[in-house]
């Protein structure tokens, strides 16, 4: 079959692999129609994350067509059209059974931390991904489901991180009736992240980042009041001007490891990797929330230390939540809206490109050219 293959940082390519196998009565192997590029695979792409070994396939957003399943596997069949949650878990274990699939203890050996997520290096239990023609899909009973027949295939995409992931984010932020929230970072997660705050209840939007074209669907998609940082000289002066001196009172961080806006901090991170991620945006975040407030990080970060404001944090009394996304755990409300009309995923995707170019997509997203908001991989294209 064909995939991609990580070479290094800043070096994919597409190449013959072997077609995955059955390993386990438990599997399935699934023909991947649609899979996208996450801002969470520059991470691996620019060479953040450790133990991100030459030879693996990336891709932890995808969704496709069942080809083969294990002896075991009951609620699948050759055909099926099927989503597949960027979590990989065994859906039994004490995590599992309180509902945090992405912290499962048995798909992953390093899972004193995270648990298994396709195409993540193997810190994330070293899983291949779906930037291929075929996956691998372990737990296929557990994980996967069938794709209503009512729903677009790249709203389903979606829904296999970057939805569920902003939705989530915007939970954790425990947004009650009335509440500023301010969104750092305008890539689909974020912008997912101040639509799903509406459907919360929240008063107030606001979306940061640095890129016109983003924040101009920051406007359009989430119907969110920006800001350009690049454009201030202070931007937690300019959120706290906004929100009468007081501060936000929930930050969502979808901005991660490798966020931009001070140079010393973004070189001994991004540059140096004496850093687990350029600690920049979570900082801005404790700084821009009021005192008693709530950050929700959603961004990605690597397991090396960071230089976080933690004594601000405690002093200030705030409230920070975080994880992976549970993606499964989100679905059944998010079907709600997607079929109600509330949220139109689809609508942040921006190009399309076939699997065999996948290399030109990866650089167009990682420069954030020519627009490049959300980018998808057709295998067959």
């Amino acid at each position: 079959m064909r995939a991609m293959v990580y070479r290094g940082p800043y070096k994919v390519r597409v190449e013959e692999k072997d077609k995955p196998r059955i390993e386990h009565p438990n599997d399935a192997i699934v023909r991947v129609t649609r899979a996208a590029i996450c801002g969470s695979d520059l991470h691996l792409y620019h060479g953040m994350m450790p133990d991100t070994r030459v030879g693996m396939t990336f891709g932890h957003e995808f969704i496709g067509v069942v080809d083969e399943v294990g002896s075991s596997v009951q609620n699948l069949k050759p055909g099926d059209r099927v989503m597949v949650p960027f979590n990989v878990y065994c859906g039994s274990c004490y995590f599992c059974a309180r509902g945090l699939y992405s912290n499962c203890h048995n798909v992953n050996p390093n899972a004193t931390a995270v648990g298994g997520i396709y195409g993540y290096s193997h810190t994330c239990g070293g899983y291949d991904g779906g930037q291929a023609e075929y996956v691998r899909v372990p737990f296929a009973d557990v994980g996967p489901s069938v794709i209503p027949d009512w729903l677009d295939e790249d709203d389903a995409l979606l829904m296999t991180d970057a939805l569920a992931t902003g939705y989530f984010g915007a939970q954790l932020g425990e947004i009650t009736e009335g509440d500023t929230v301010v969104v750092l970072g305008a890539g689909p997660v974020g912008l997912f992240a101040a639509a799903s705050s509406w459907l919360m209840g929240a008063a107030r939007v606001i979306v940061i980042d640095h890129l016109d074209y983003r924040l101009e669907k920051a406007r359009t998609f989430a119907h969110a009041e920006v800001i350009n940082f690049a454009e201030q000289d202070d931007i937690v002066v300019t959120v706290k001007k906004t929100t009468d001196y007081l501060g936000a009172d929930v930050v969502i961080d979808a901005v991660g490891a490798e966020a931009d806006g001070n140079f010393l901090q973004h070189v001994t991170s991004a540059k140096l990797k004496l850093q687990g991620g350029s600690p920049i945006a979570l900082n801005w975040a404790i700084d821009a929330a009021r005192k008693g407030g709530t950050i929700s990080v959603m961004g990605a970060y690597g397991p090396m230390f960071s230089a976080v404001k933690f004594g601000d944090a405690m002093n200030k009394g705030l409230t920070l939540r975080m994880n992976q996304c549970p993606v499964k755990r989100q679905w059944p409300r998010l079907l709600e809206h997607i079929r109600d009309g509330y949220l139109r995923p689809r609508e942040i995707i921006t190009h399309r490109i076939p699997l065999e170019h996948i290399a030109e997509g990866y650089h167009l997203f990682s420069a954030k050219l020519d627009g490049c908001i959300k980018p998808v991989i057709v295998p067959s294209a």
